[in-house]
């Protein structure tokens, strides 16, 4: 087993040996899983299925409510007490495991120790950088849009593509559409343009996919939103800096559902001239932060050195152990010493 330290492309022929006979599979993805974590783990878990493995999707938590669309998302099991007896078994059980869109253990919470001891062969799918895990095959690229760009190279790599279908395509393309924030990241090569073309040749309805993702809010979520930005924003000029900070107390008032916060610290970062946005979200057991940026500056890197985070350069995240204004008054104590570095980054 290992872990790469640059781009990991898997032999095609090792692969097609690995699922020529059929075995009991577990895919499983990172807490608190988005559209990308959810389509490529429900892509994959379709092919497989098509293939003649037994194959379960195992969550460490329940995912968006927005998300409930995707084709399989129904069989999905999200650990919980209720669950957790089931997800044990499952890892004793299996042949492989595909960990897909995490290559860290720290992102798997309360299934990491199920994980650790399964004697199961690892296949690693991922795109984000700094991999601490170690696993027997890896299609490990840093440069890719999202996790459902891999699995659709995947697919390419086992010559397998005729397997690809209508509601497969939909959830590749939801991951692609919400990694690259609908193709907007510097992420969105011409070849995601060329394998979105491909989806939509394939019959996959793209307004449809977009409407169920952005255009599916509940009142409360808008209000929420609109609360957010009236109240809640900060603007900084002077370090080109943008952030929220939302509490407990605010989610509850507006009954927030898991994934009603996703996207909002987009509105931060759109503000002319502001290279870095964050957002602090107080939940009940943790502080949860969200990084974006334009340019040179490497959210992630910041967010592994100041709060054990981690990411990708422009799109990174992590989960504090303090209150909010701790959080807060941490993150303005640092910007004075990037001062330099925001105002010379390309917005």
């Amino acid at each position: 087993m290992k872990s790469p330290k640059t781009a990991q492309i898997p032999d095609s022929e090792a692969l097609k040996a690995l699922l020529h006979a059929s075995c009991q599979i577990a895919i499983v993805a990172h807490h608190n899983p988005d559209a990308d974590a959810l389509g490529s783990s429900l892509a994959l878990a379709r092919f497989l299925s098509k293939q003649g493995h037994q194959v379960e999707v195992l969550m460490p938590s329940a995912f968006p409510d927005f998300l409930d669309w995707m084709p399989g998302a129904e069989k999905v099991v999200a650990y919980s007490e209720e669950s957790q007896t089931y997800c044990r078994q499952v890892f004793q059980a299996v042949d492989l495991v595909f960990c897909m869109d995490f290559s860290s253990y720290a992102r798997l919470q309360f299934l990491e120790p199920l994980l650790r001891v399964a004697t199961a062969r690892r296949f690693i799918i991922d795109h984000h950088q700094a991999p601490d895990m170690e696993a027997d095959f890896w299609l490990w690229n840093v440069q890719a849009s999202s996790t459902s760009e891999l699995v659709f190279e995947l697919l390419e790599l086992l010559e397998a593509k005729s397997f690809l279908d209508i509601e497969m395509g939909e959830c590749i393309y939801a991951g692609i559409v919400t990694d690259t924030s609908s193709f907007k990241h510097p992420s969105t090569t011409e070849r995601v343009h060329l394998i979105a073309a491909e989806l939509m040749a394939l019959g996959v309805n793209t307004n449809r996919v977009q409407r169920f993702i952005y255009d599916n809010n509940s009142e409360n979520r808008l209000r929420f939103i609109g609360y957010a930005l009236h109240e809640k924003l900060k603007v900084l000029p002077q370090y080109r800096t943008a952030y929220f900070v939302i509490t407990k107390e605010e989610l509850r008032m507006y009954e927030n559902k898991l994934g009603d916060t996703e996207g909002l610290v987009n509105y931060a970062l759109s503000i002319a001239d502001i290279v870095l946005a964050v957002i602090i979200i107080e939940n009940e057991d943790c502080v949860k932060m969200s990084f974006r940026s334009v340019g040179n500056f490497a959210v992630n890197e910041f967010a592994r050195k100041h709060f054990s985070g981690g990411g990708h350069k422009n799109a990174a995240g992590s989960d504090c152990m303090t209150d909010a204004f701790e959080t807060e008054q941490l993150l303005l104590s640092l910007l004075p010493q990037y001062e330099n570095e925001l105002h010379h980054s390309d917005a």
